[in-house]
């Protein structure tokens, strides 16, 4: 018995997996907002009335999309947070720099439709989708704010100071991921992301020059 509800259930996500996979292959072209159900379920390869075992409706398969995308990113950015953190005034932040443009880049590499998707819903029609987008990104403030809070930069800091610059911080890695997914794509020339990757670094040595002179002026 037990056996035959695990192949159910395996089953049932084999499913799940092949509606947002069809979903995401067809928003490489066009919106959420102008995305028919039956135009998924088709793609996937089931019957419409299977979608309703899985999503309420086409902004909950988006929300999903939205924690499919951003949700691995946690503890990948909190790893190289805390790995760099002890180490971040040392040489002007230069490893955390390097690193962090350098998960961007592989984040880019490995998952360009995900990258794809959130750059166009994160102001698109849904608001559903928005809404997610949003608490993600917001997530990600937190969980920034709360490393830098540990460091020694931080003292004498203020916190709504620190959740303003966690707040850049995040600001600059979505604007990185769009600027290379448009600087790998066809036709951008040779050398482009390489040359994003760069700006991208010299734009968070701003940030890092900010917060080391922050309470110089206050």
């Amino acid at each position: 018995m037990s056996h035959t509800l695990g192949v159910r259930q395996a089953q049932k996500q084999k499913t799940r997996q092949a509606l947002l996979d069809a979903a995401l292959r067809l928003l490489e072209e066009q919106s959420l907002s102008s995305l028919g159900l039956r135009e998924v379920t088709r793609a996937a390869g089931v019957a419409p009335t299977a979608f309703y075992r899985h999503f309420r409706d086409m902004a909950d398969l988006g929300v999903a999309l939205v924690e499919e995308a951003l949700g691995s990113l946690h503890t990948a950015l909190t790893a190289l947070l805390s790995a760099t953190g002890d180490r971040a005034g040392e040489d002007d932040g230069e490893e955390r720099i390097a690193a962090t443009v350098e998960l961007i880049a592989a984040y880019v590499r490995t998952h360009p439709a995900h990258v794809r998707f959130i750059a166009r819903e994160q102001h698109g029609g849904v608001q559903a989708v928005r809404a997610a987008i949003g608490g993600q990104l917001a997530l990600f403030t937190q969980e920034v704010k709360d490393q830098f809070a540990r460091e020694p930069e931080a003292a004498g800091w203020a916190d709504d100071d620190l959740l303003m610059l966690a707040g850049m911080y995040v600001d600059h890695m979505v604007m990185t991921a769009s600027a290379l997914l448009e600087g790998g794509a066809a036709g951008a020339g040779p050398g482009a992301a390489e040359r994003v990757a760069a700006r991208a670094r010299r734009q968070l040595r701003l940030i890092s020059l900010g917060r080391r002179h922050w309470l110089d002026e206050h």
